[in-house]
């Protein structure tokens, strides 16, 4: 039998929406991406690493139905506890996307600070790109290059943040369109300030 991954947030979990550098950051994300996408009622999007909910519960009102998907049972744990507070319909996967998929269309995915726990970006975004409708969007928040001090412990890092315009190319690669790439918030961590950036795109 396959040995279970490392759920290397279930010491985290518990205090992570108490960590304000956290949710201002998300936020701040959530803030652009209801800028940048154009959202309705009758929208299934998914939140890829949904974590503790706090991007989807930003986009919830907007739309008709969330999957989320995450590998972190901890996560999901705290997310299940707050199924009433989502304002739309909610479903919660614990799923590896990177080594599953899902049979279902998505007209948008969101991800905010998943993609460098992830390490074939560009499989990834090939796998976003089969998973969504025609016209469908990405908006995918992530670090930019850092040194490597932003995760003080490990939590599965593949990458230490990601250079923008190599971060373009991938979703270039996989076949978006109307591609954008802008700084959607800055971590104020004990170690220094991370900048955020968002990238929107079309299938």
């Amino acid at each position: 039998m396959e040995s279970k991954q490392k759920d290397y947030f279930s010491e985290k979990a518990e205090g992570f929406d108490g960590e304000k550098s956290i949710t201002q950051n998300v936020g701040n994300i959530g803030q652009l991406i209801l800028k940048e996408l154009s959202f309705s009622n009758k929208m299934h999007i998914m939140d890829f690493g949904s974590g503790t909910g706090l991007l989807l519960s930003q986009i919830a009102p907007f739309v008709s139905e969330i999957t989320a998907v995450d590998i972190s049972a901890s996560m999901i744990g705290v997310l299940q506890s707050k199924m009433d507070t989502i304002d739309c319909k909610l479903q919660i996967l614990e799923l590896d996307l990177t080594k599953e998929t899902l049979d279902t269309k998505f007209d948008a995915i969101i991800s905010s600070m998943t993609i460098h726990h992830i390490e074939n970006v560009q499989e990834i975004f090939n796998k976003f790109y089969s998973l969504l409708n025609d016209n469908g969007t990405i908006a995918i928040a992530d670090l930019d290059k850092e040194d490597g001090s932003f995760h003080s412990e490990d939590t599965g890092v593949f990458h230490n943040g990601f250079n923008r315009n190599e971060f373009l190319h991938i979703a270039k690669n996989a076949g978006f369109k109307d591609l954008k790439i802008q700084t959607a918030s800055i971590m104020n961590e004990p170690t220094g300030k991370y900048p955020v950036f968002l990238l929107t795109g079309k299938k």
